[in-house]
């Protein structure tokens, strides 16, 4: 079994994460959820809360045993999959704009340490859903069940309710 790293915000994480973990593992591998905070990014849930969400997501998905939740520490993502000892990275591709944005990434990631990309379409009945997306619908009031695990949900919610 290697291990691989599946990095993003997971502001919230959703289903088209989970297919993704889901197949990551299916393929073999160990997988390191490796959430990070993306300033470019106006976030709804703080780094707790989405490791909390996506850590209920995979005990109730029984998918825990063959994947860990960490933090992504500020720096490059080569130098955490070196600490790790990350075979890859995995990335999902909803659309060409989604390769678009990651090839040169991969490329570089490539470049700076051998580390190599290895990209997994989007199950075609998930592909409109993204973090941004499922935020701002949550955010206007419109229902995003369908979307999100029900601790993705349940953090959503809460937040919600704070603010």
């Amino acid at each position: 079994m290697s291990t691989v790293v599946l990095p993003g915000s997971f502001d919230p994480y959703t289903l088209g994460h989970l297919d993704l973990t889901r197949r990551a593992v299916s393929l073999g591998h160990h997988v390191i959820l490796a959430v990070s905070h993306n300033p470019s990014k106006k976030g709804t849930l703080d780094l707790e809360a989405r490791k909390t969400a996506i850590s209920r997501t995979l005990e109730a998905e029984s998918l825990a045993e063959d994947t860990e939740v960490r933090t992504l520490p500020r720096g490059l993502l080569v130098d955490f999959c070196r600490e790790v000892g990350a075979a890859a990275v995995v990335r999902g591709l909803r659309s060409q704009l989604d390769l678009a944005y990651e090839e040169p990434m991969a490329r570089m990631n490539d470049h700076l340490a051998g580390v190599e990309t290895v990209f997994l379409l989007t199950d075609s009945r998930l592909a409109h859903i993204s973090s941004s997306l499922v935020r701002e619908v949550h955010a206007l009031g419109g229902d995003v069940a369908d979307m999100l695990p029900a601790p993705s949900l349940d953090a959503l919610r809460d937040a919600a309710a704070v603010s």
